[in-house]
């Protein structure tokens, strides 16, 4: 079996897990997983998942609002999320970016949503997770003007874009999608990453890896990420797993 394996970006509270939620979370840990990542998208996401990193040990929580719900926060929403990074659960501010992906997306409300939790984020010195879907250059714009530690997440870009992340000092998040056959742009950002800049995670339930694509994703399948991004990194897929868990703790502040 696996070991020391942290999922970087997850999302627990989703509709997905509600029939075994609490099983399936109590059962992790004995399958390798010694840290996970809860992604907020919502105010109302964002508390439960610190609801439920206080129930699991081995959870953290990021709190945000995901482009896709640019304009409808409320008023008060920074002041509502600088609130619950009071809990000693919380590491991040995320996840936030841009999406410019489906039709009807208004740029200049999302491009708002992002610097406004940005600079909350340098505000309280905390890292972010990028989302970041169709909008390179936006999204390169916003990093390098207000400089945040963190991550982007599911990335998705050339080695090229990776490139210029790492120039950032961001890490550099990969999920199942490596593994996937058609995924070569997806893998040569990969071999682009240092060791000490990469991180795994599934952004589960989505993007199960082969030979599990198409199922419900959960933290145990990393390790097929792992195999596949070990492939193309030439190393053993447990020494990637080690490497990569330490960063993450190290993206998080997070005691080993």
């Amino acid at each position: 079996m696996y070991t020391s394996i942290f999922d970087t970006h997850s999302h627990y509270t989703d509709a997905a897990f509600d029939t075994d939620r609490d099983t399936l979370l109590s059962a992790l840990p004995e399958q390798g997983v010694v840290r996970a990542t809860l992604a907020g998208t919502t105010l109302e996401d964002s508390a439960w998942g610190i609801e439920l990193a206080e129930h699991y040990s081995y959870l953290c929580a990021a709190v945000g609002i995901h482009p896709e719900f640019a304009g409808t926060q409320p008023d008060d929403y920074l002041a509502q999320l600088e609130k619950l990074t009071q809990s000693p659960h919380v590491v991040a501010i995320g996840e936030i970016g841009l999406d410019y992906h489906y039709p009807g997306y208004d740029r200049d409300t999302q491009l708002t949503l992002l610097r406004e939790q940005l600079d909350l984020a340098n505000y309280l010195d905390l890292p972010v997770i990028i989302h970041a879907r169709d909008c390179t250059e936006d999204y390169l714009r916003e990093l390098r003007e207000f400089r945040p530690r963190g991550v982007v997440h599911c990335f998705s870009g050339s080695a090229e874009t990776a490139q210029e992340v790492l120039k950032l000092g961001m890490y550099i998040g990969f999920t199942g999608v490596v593994s996937f056959p058609n995924a070569k742009k997806a893998r040569k950002a990969l071999a682009a990453v240092p060791d000490d800049r990469l991180v795994l995670e599934t952004d589960c339930p989505y993007m199960a890896p082969v030979p599990l694509r198409g199922k419900r994703c959960d933290s145990a399948m990393i390790p097929y990420t792992a195999q596949a991004a070990a492939e193309v990194r030439g190393v053993e897929t447990q020494i990637l797993l080690e490497q990569t868990c330490r960063n993450g703790h190290r993206l998080y502040g997070l005691d080993i």
